[in-house]
C-alpha cells in the first residue's frame, strides 16, 4: 500500500527533496523553506491515503480536496501549500520554484517506487496526483496574489510620487507667479520689467510642466536637453528668488558668475531644481539671515551652491532629506518632495545633488554637472 510505503520511507523521500532543492541554481534547502512543503505535504498525502484505504471519504477529502479544486474553502493541503507559496515569496523566489518543491516530491516517490520494486494500485496514483494538483494550485494561486498585490502596491506608490512631483512643481510656478502678480499690482508696474518677466517666466513653466505631464501619459518620458549660459540661468533664478525673499523678510546674496560658464541640461527642469534648494534655504533659515547663491567652475565642472542657515544638521541626517516626502521640521506645509525632486531633475542631467553640512551656521546645497565651455558671447565652444 502506497501510504505505508511513504510512510516508512518518509525521512529518505524529504533527504531526496532537499538534495533536489539544493542543486537547484540561487536556492538552498532550509527548514523554513520546507516548513509548510514536503514534510507536512506528504504527511498529508499518507494521511489521504490511508483514510481512503479505510474507507473514511469525506476525511480524505478534507485533507487534500476534491479533484478539481478546493472550491470556496480550502483543504488542510491548500491552507499548507498556500502558506507555502507564501514563504517562497518572501525569500524572493519565482513561481516555477513553487511548482519544482511539489515535483521534486513526485519525482522522488517514483525513483524511490521503482528501486524498492514497490507496486502501487491504480487508484492509489490518481490520488497522488489529485493531491498534487491541488497542492501545486493552491500554492501558485496564493503566490500569484500575493505578488500581484505587492506589485500593485508598488506601482501605486510609483504613481503618488510622481503626481506628487508634479503637484509640488505646479504649486511652485504657481506661487511665484502669484508672488509677481501680487508686486506688479502694489508697485503699479508694467509688465515690461524685470518682475513681469519673471510672471511670464513662471507662466512658462506652468505651460511646460503641464505639456510635460501631456506628453509622459502619451509617450513616456522625453528629456529635451540644451547648452546654455550659467550667468543667465543664475540671473533668472535670482529674479524668482528676491520676491520670495520679499515675502519672506530675507535677504538673498548672488555672486558674480562668469559668463563662459555653460551647462547640457533640461532648463526648465533645472530652474525647478534651483528654485526648490533656494525655497528650502529660505524655509529653514533662522532670524534674517542672508541666503547666499554662487556658481562656478572646478575639476570640469559647475558647481552651483545654495548657502542657508538653519543651524545645521543633525547626525547621519544628509541623505535622509533626499527621500521623498521627507518634512524637516513642524512645518507641512509642502509635501516634503522639494529635495527629492531636484536630485531626480539633476541626477536626470548626469549631474549630482549634495549637502554639506557646516555645523552650527546651516548648510550647502551643491549642484555639479559637466561643464560645457561658452565664448564671451554666449556661443557654444565645441569639444
Amino acid at each position: 500500500m502506497m501510504y505505508s510505503f511513504l510512510a516508512h520511507n518518509r525521512d529518505e523521500l524529504i533527504k531526496r527533496c532537499k538534495d533536489k532543492v539544493a542543486a537547484r541554481p540561487q536556492r538552498a534547502a532550509t527548514s523554513e523553506q520546507l516548513s509548510n512543503g514536503v514534510p507536512k505535504f506528504l504527511d498529508q498525502v499518507i494521511r489521504t491515503l490511508e483514510a481512503e484505504e479505510g474507507g473514511r471519504q469525506d476525511e480524505s477529502l478534507a485533507i487534500s480536496g476534491a479533484s478539481g479544486g478546493d472550491g470556496l474553502a480550502l483543504s488542510q493541503m491548500g491552507v499548507s501549500a498556500a502558506s507555502h507559496g507564501a514563504s517562497l515569496l518572501e525569500m524572493g523566489y519565482t513561481v516555477d520554484q513553487v511548482v519544482h518543491d511539489y515535483g521534486d516530491l513526485c519525482q522522488s516517490i517514483t525513483d524511490l517506487a521503482f528501486e524498492r520494486d514497490a507496486p502501487f494500485a491504480v487508484t492509489e496514483f490518481r490520488t497522488l496526483n489529485r493531491c498534487l494538483d491541488n497542492a501545486i494550485a493552491d500554492a501558485v494561486l496564493e503566490f500569484s496574489s500575493l505578488r500581484d498585490a505587492r506589485l500593485l502596491e508598488r506601482q501605486s506608490e510609483d504613481v503618488k510620487e510622481k503626481v506628487g512631483f508634479l503637484v509640488h512643481e505646479l504649486r511652485n510656478a504657481l506661487s511665484t507667479a502669484r508672488l509677481a502678480v501680487g508686486a506688479l499690482e502694489f508697485g503699479n508696474m508694467n509688465m515690461g520689467g524685470a518682475t513681469g518677466a519673471v510672471l511670464k517666466r513662471s507662466l512658462d513653466s506652468l505651460d511646460i510642466l503641464i505639456n510635460r505631464a501631456v506628453k509622459e501619459v502619451r509617450h513616456g518620458n522625453g528629456v529635451e536637453r540644451q547648452v546654455f549660459s550659467v550667468s543667465s540661468f543664475i540671473a533668472d533664478a535670482e529674479s524668482a528668488a528676491h520676491l520670495e525673499a520679499t515675502a519672506r523678510g530675507c535677504t538673498l546674496s548672488v555672486l558674480p558668475v562668469d559668463a563662459t560658464l555653460g551647462i547640457l541640461a533640461n532648463r526648465a527642469l533645472m530652474q525647478a531644481a534651483l528654485a526648490n534648494l533656494i525655497q528650502n534655504a529660505f524655509k529653514f533659515t533662522h532670524g534674517d539671515a542672508a541666503i547666499a547663491l554662487q556658481a562656478f567652475a572646478s575639476d570640469g565642472k559647475v558647481h552651483i551652491e545654495v548657502h542657508d542657515h538653519c543651524g545645521g544638521l543633525p547626525p547621519r541626517n544628509a541623505e535622509k532629506m533626499f527621500a521623498p516626502f521627507t518634512q524637516r521640521n513642524d512645518d507641512k506645509s509642502g509635501l516634503g518632495l522639494g529635495l527629492a525632486i531636484a536630485r531626480n531633475s539633476v541626477e536626470a542631467d548626469f549631474g549630482t545633488l549634495s549637502v554639506r553640512d557646516v555645523p552650527g551656521t546651516g548648510c550647502v546645497f551643491t549642484i555639479a554637472l559637466p561643464l560645457h565651455a561658452l565664448r564671451p558671447s554666449g556661443d557654444h565652444v565645441p569639444s
